[in-house]
């Protein structure tokens, strides 16, 4: 692509790439205002609705005054007429008095032993009804045969006398009633009035907010639905999905008190009324509702008298998605026209700007081929003048160098040949391999190492890893081609004649001048007379170990000795034996047994099974072993153990003996008790750590380097293998085990062990 073209390009993209940027922010932005606008009408709706629920309230409570001092004149009119027990009174006697005090119908109420029951009514259908389930009406019921002031929070109460206020019927829930309650405290039932008419329930739907519910949705088209709904009851397990509650059916505990509940999740609504509750703010959310994307809002109303209500208000989505479609289009047809007038704009200029460019291709060209001689001509003054003064003197120096490079040249060949000659002469074998293993040259040393001539090897691939080694080579093919550094290794090598050689071994990669690998050079060295060598110093160094060890089992077994030959040579001279001095000779053959048992160890660990254990397992093991023995002491174990179930390949026995000898060790450190801390952790993904931390009298500095050593004991009755045969166990393992201490201050020992892995799991 030329240079004009990517000009333009980048100018177009760089514009291209504004616009996008302006649009996506645009189109956000457009977004978040909208939702707010819309979070405005919903506020606004909500304060309407709240206004005419108030509204509703006050002229409710205004008519049910009114309507309840008329029952009570009804009331105490009926009890002027009634008989003091209901037994003389009968059904047709009350329909005549409910006619005659202006009613629609009078019952009698008694008190039994738990509930309150219409006895007689001039209603057929309300005799024998119970109260017992009607809520507060139960309990203003029971206030007002004790004679006490009802103080229920619905309805009147004046002397004697309390209204409820309008509610469906019981009996007949097509209507709404207005009931009266009478009891003077003479007479053994309470007298309930009730109004029951199309009056009522004409006026109750007169007050009711839906007329105003249905002229705000009228104002606003987008507005789906406005619901008012009662917390209390709103979302139990009595409600249906479209708001019905067939339990609740009364206009105080209704889940809907007005609107309808067609654009209803009842789940997700169900968690808004609550955090509308909790929160006392509004909570507003999009979502998706009989294929349609909504707005969704619930607004809390708290009233005077403590109470509230959710205003849940539903609104389009369409018309929020529209003004933004409308938005976005405008914005792409504008930057299409701009991107256009930018990209012509941007041709030209950039035609214009690389007219000199031009020049100064043709004179790279002439460079290129060699010719040096006609310098560019230099009309400005600007970048590309002072380029062009730069390429003059760059063709220049170019000739110069040149000239310099044809003698390097013939200096470099000189001293190529120079190196191969090193090559050919070094002793130890070269040869180098291609990335597929084919050799590109050997040295004269690796003929006659390997058996090869240069002319039988050179192209083919070379036979020279054994078998049993040849997944351990790729492994390391593998890492060289992945860049790693490897370290010199020892290894085995095929002949031609097919004996293996012992080899330390070399392997690099070369590199091209932009640093990729295009060959591998491996260098190696004859290790056979050497390890022959090696192998006589360790067999020598064993010997004085095994020698070492000889001298001080010799040297801890003779003490004994001198004591049994003592007791032995007395009991003769005296001719008696001595219970004694024979608990004394039987302890020093216990002490000698030790010192040749724990030498054994040393010497010839006896026959293992690894298995994979859990080492928290071990640990609370051991810890119940030496428990009582550490309570003596006044010790105690505090541990830190990780939740992990942390396991390895192990010998449980072997491990339990290293825990126990460093765990006594702390104890006997501990004259004065204390805490001894255990802690296990993981160390990385294929080690876990243990740590032992006493806080004994801890190790003084010059006795920290004889740790370990066989026969160095700081013990009284010890014998010093222990903590060797705990670091032959812990190395036996694949693990490291440290010691750390300071006088005074306690002692710390650190155990690294590998973790499990799943097919030493499946082994075991």
């Amino acid at each position: 692509m030329s240079i004009k073209n990517k000009i333009t390009l980048i100018m177009s993209g760089s514009l291209l790439l504004i616009l996008l940027l302006y649009i996506l922010l645009s189109f956000y932005t457009t977004q978040a205002n909208l939702k707010k606008d819309s979070e405005s009408k919903m506020l606004i709706a909500a304060r309407q609705v709240a206004a005419s629920i108030e509204q509703s309230r006050y002229s409710s409570d205004y008519v049910e005054r009114q309507i309840g001092e008329m029952l009570r004149m009804a009331s105490i009119l009926a009890a002027k007429e009634l008989p003091e027990d209901y037994h003389d009174i009968d059904n047709n006697k009350l329909k005549k008095l409910s006619q005659e005090v202006g009613v629609t119908d009078i019952s009698l109420m008694v008190r039994t032993r738990e509930d309150v029951v219409i006895i007689k009514s001039s209603d057929p259908k309300e005799i024998g009804m119970s109260t017992q389930d009607w809520g507060f009406w139960f309990t203003a019921f029971k206030q007002l045969f004790n004679m006490q002031k009802v103080t229920v929070s619905q309805g009147m109460y004046i002397d004697k006398f309390w209204s409820g206020p309008f509610e469906y019927s019981t009996s007949n829930p097509g209507y709404i009633d207005k009931w009266g309650y009478y009891y003077d405290g003479k007479r053994n039932y309470m007298i309930d009035p009730y109004i029951r008419s199309d009056a009522v329930n004409d006026y109750a739907k007169m007050v009711s907010p839906e007329a105003v519910l249905d002229k705000t949705k009228a104002v606003n088209p987008q507005i789906l639905e406005i619901t008012c709904i009662n917390p209390q009851t709103f979302g139990n397990e009595n409600m249906a999905d479209n708001g019905f509650d067939s339990f609740n059916i009364k206009l105080r505990n209704r889940p809907i008190q007005y609107g309808t509940y067609n654009y209803g999740d009842l789940s997700r609504d169900k968690q808004a009324v609550s955090q509308a509750i909790k929160t006392g703010s509004n909570v507003v959310f999009d979502t998706r509702i009989h294929g349609k994307k909504v707005i969704k809002g619930f607004i809390p109303v708290f009233n005077p008298d403590q109470s509230v209500y959710i205003i849940s208000i539903v609104m389009d989505y369409q018309i929020i998605s529209q003004i933004l479609h409308e938005q976005l289009f405008n914005y792409i047809a504008i930057s299409a026209v701009l991107l256009l007038v930018v990209i012509i704009g941007s041709y030209v200029l950039a035609g214009y700007f690389i007219r000199p460019i031009k020049s100064i291709l043709v004179k790279v060209r002439d460079v290129s081929e060699g010719h040096f001689d006609t310098p560019l001509i230099i009309n400005s003054k600007d970048e590309l003048g002072l380029l062009s003064s730069k390429i003059n003197t760059m063709t220049a120096s170019l000739s110069d160098y040149t000239n310099q490079l044809k003698q390097a040249v013939e200096e470099n060949k000189s001293v190529k040949d120079h190196l191969e000659s090193i090559i050919q002469q070094t002793a130890d074998a070269i040869h180098t391999v291609d990335w597929s293993g084919r050799v590109l040259q050997v040295n004269k040393a690796f003929e006659n190492l390997y058996g090869w001539s240069s002319s039988e090897v050179l192209g083919r691939r070379l036979k020279i890893v054994p078998d049993f080694l040849e997944e351990e080579e790729q492994k390391r093919l593998k890492a060289l081609r992945l860049g790693d550094q490897l370290p010199p290794s020892e290894t085995l090598r095929l002949k031609r004649d097919d004996t293996l050689v012992e080899v330390s071994i070399s392997t690099a990669p070369v590199k091209d001048e932009e640093g990729n690998i295009i060959s591998f050079i491996s260098v190696s060295r004859d290790m056979t007379e050497r390890n022959k060598m090696d192998e006589l110093l360790r067999r020598s160094e064993k010997l004085t170990t095994v020698g070492q060890l000889a001298a001080g089992v010799a040297h801890e077994i003779r003490n004994p000795l001198t004591t049994l030959r003592g007791f032995l040579q007395l009991q003769r001279e005296n001719n008696r034996l001595s219970p004694l001095h024979n608990e004394i000779m039987l302890s020093e053959l216990d002490r000698i047994n030790l010192i040749v048992s724990e030498f054994l160890i040393l010497a010839k660990p006896q026959a293992i099974q690894f298995q994979v254990k859990s080492i928290r397992s071990i640990l609370n093991d051991v810890i119940s072993l030496l428990d009582s023995q550490a309570h003596l002491f006044g010790i105690e174990f505090k541990f830190e153990f990780e939740h992990e179930n942390f396991k390895v390949h192990c010998e449980e026995n072997q491990m339990k003996q290293v825990f126990i000898n460093i765990i006594k060790n702390s104890i006997e450190a501990m004259e004065n008790g204390g805490v001894i801390r255990i802690e296990l952790f993981r160390l990385n993904p294929e080690e876990i750590g243990i740590t032992i931390t006493d806080q004994g009298i801890g190790i003084p500095s010059h006795i920290m380097p004889k740790l370990g050593e066989p026969f160095f004991t700081s013990k009284e009755n010890g014998t010093g293998l222990g903590l060797m045969i705990s670091q032959g166990i812990i190395e036996g393992h694949k693990g490291m085990m440290e010691i750390f201490s300071k006088p005074g201050q306690g002692t710390r020992v650190d155990i690294i062990l590998p973790v499990a892995g799943d097919t030493e799991q499946t082994k075991s």
